[in-house]
């Protein structure tokens, strides 16, 4: 039963809700044509006279939504060598900035793999107190190995940003 009820409601509370719809994209009374071209021009502000001559029709009945473009933006005007808009003493003082900060990361992840290598031992680091089962040992080797191909690739990676950098 109170599936009925509820239908009942949702199906009323919709036509309702349409009723108004539909007299608002009538157009409350005005006349849209349709003319042809390439797009199809669908319009409601020609006169009946300026329509007939262009060859559009009448469309009456046919909710017509219409929706109004944004007008593009002009270009902003670039300053400075192609196109660039910031000006040449800032980009090289932001270039600068950016190589500093990166030969420092890269020195200090070359002083981390240093050390990372210096326990590393060529694949056999000294054992730890709590290593007596052996398996822990190469566990932890295992990570020491990944760990260090994990600062190569960072070094890589920071070679190539400064390598992209304008000297």
């Amino acid at each position: 039963m109170n599936r009925v009820v509820s239908r009942g409601w949702w199906a009323m509370t919709l036509v309702l809700g349409l009723v108004p719809a539909a007299g608002w994209a009538q157009g409350e009374g005005k006349t849209v044509y349709r003319c042809p071209g390439n797009p199809v021009l669908y319009t409601d502000a020609l006169s009946a006279k300026e329509a007939k001559d262009k060859g559009c029709r009448t469309l009456e009945g046919a909710p017509v939504t219409v929706v109004q473009s944004i007008k593009p933006r002009p270009p902003v005007a670039a300053s400075g060598p192609a196109g660039s808009k910031v000006p040449p003493n800032d980009q090289r003082a932001r270039d600068s900035d950016a190589r500093r900060i990166l030969e420092s990361e890269l020195r200090r992840e070359e002083e981390q793999l240093a050390q990372l290598q210096k326990e590393y031992n060529n694949g056999e680091p000294e054992r730890q107190g709590d290593e007596r089962n052996y398996q822990r040992y190469l566990d932890r080797v295992a990570d020491m190995k990944a760990g260090i191909a994990r600062k190569e690739s960072d070094i890589a990676a920071i070679k190539r940003e400064l390598a992209k950098l304008p000297l």
